[in-house]
């Protein structure tokens, strides 16, 4: 800074007041898009209004709490001052800190969902997906700018359950679009006409030549990987298209048919379970997970629940409570609550809202709570 400058601010501040002096440095620091000396500033200011240290030495102010509270709303109208100035020159990353200190998550929000991808987009997708801003979007910008691999694999991991539903949703559909078009790109070359058909089980019915020993039109481990994130979907349209992905999954040689975790030991199990859950041939999927149930150990092998988890999850998708009940009596009730992954038999009593139940079954278990719970709504 020139010389000028630090005369003509000890000129105001020594002519005109503390006021104008203040003014004057922070309309320099707007000019000069210098935003956390601005946040400084701001309290060096009310510090001085206070009749403090100008300088902070230490992190501990020994303030009254009358004084205190004060200044502490100066913080949070500097961080969000600064936080705005950052985004309205687009600079996401540098605006989050100061939102993010005083709890304020909507500007960066609404700032990412106007962001498209750019050549780095790494610091923007950890604010908006992993540190739950805007993960929708955040997804969506993972997705774009780093392809279908990172996608699944950020989904994977990432454990918060908001936005999980549409990252999701915008992967299935994203890979049904890759798919459809491979396909209908590949039958346009070989029949000259590229079918109008986005439907991929429309698509690949009737055109076995689609499926030689070494043909694929995705990646087959994305392919597994989105199937298996599918299954905790709930709306139909999604679930329709990851169905139509299984479909074509079942297609391919063994040479790209992966397998799952039991029960889902190829691409027919999927199917079933797609089926199910919109409403297509629901007694046949649900036989069709019966017959997976294991049979009780034999010598010292260990019975895999697995399967029974699964087809009590299932059942109380299509609301059969009383069904899952039998199951998970039959199959689960050596295993603890916290190790299941569906629903406790008491809680499937309470969805089926089967009281008498809960009452036999709290008795026997010495659960005093849920044998109250069953007498109160009985």
């Amino acid at each position: 800074m020139s010389e000028d400058l630090f005369k003509k601010v000890e000129q105001k501040l020594r002519l005109s007041g503390s006021k104008a002096g203040f003014d004057l440095v922070l309309e320099r620091f707007r000019q000069e898009k210098k935003y956390p000396l601005i946040f400084q500033a701001r309290l060096m200011k009310k510090r001085h209004e206070l009749g403090i240290g100008l300088i902070q030495v230490d992190s501990s102010l020994n303030l009254s709490e009358k004084v205190q509270a004060t200044y502490n709303q100066t913080q949070i109208q500097a961080a969000r001052e600064v936080g705005h100035l950052f985004l309205e020159d687009g600079e996401v990353e540098q605006a989050w800190p100061y939102f993010r200190a005083i709890g304020e998550t909507e500007p960066v929000a609404v700032a990412i969902d106007k962001l498209e991808p750019r050549e780095e987009m790494t610091a923007i997708i950890e604010i908006a997906l992993y540190e739950g801003v805007n993960p929708r979007k955040g997804f969506e910008l993972l997705l774009k700018s780093y392809g279908t691999c990172r996608a699944i694999t950020g989904i994977q991991q990432y454990p918060d359950q908001k936005g999980r539903a549409d990252s999701i949703r915008l992967l299935v559909r994203t890979l049904h679009g890759e798919l459809s078009e491979n396909l209908r790109q590949t039958i346009g070359k070989k029949e000259g006409q590229v079918p109008d058909s986005e439907n991929i089980k429309a698509l690949i019915e009737s055109r076995d030549w689609l499926f030689g020993e070494y043909s694929y039109y995705v990646d087959s481990s994305h392919l597994l990987s989105v199937i298996q994130l599918s299954l905790d979907l709930e709306d139909l349209t999604t679930l329709k298209l990851a169905l139509q992905l299984a479909e074509y999954g079942i297609r391919l040689s063994p040479e790209f048919q992966y397998k799952g975790d039991p029960p889902f030991d190829s691409y027919q199990d999927y199917i079933f379970y797609f089926q199910a859950l919109i409403g297509q041939d629901v007694e046949k999927a649900i036989a069709h997970f019966y017959r997976k149930l294991p049979q009780e150990k034999i010598g010292e092998m260990e019975v895999d629940r697995n399967p029974a988890q699964v087809l009590v999850g299932l059942l109380v998708r299509i609301r059969c409570y009383s069904e899952a009940i039998d199951v998970s009596l039959e199959h689960l009730s050596e295993m603890d609550a916290g190790q299941l992954t569906c629903p406790t038999v008491l809680q499937l009593c309470q969805l089926g809202q089967d009281y008498e139940r809960l009452k036999i079954l709290s008795k026997d278990q010495g659960d005093l709570l849920g044998f109250v719970a069953g007498v109160l709504q009985q």
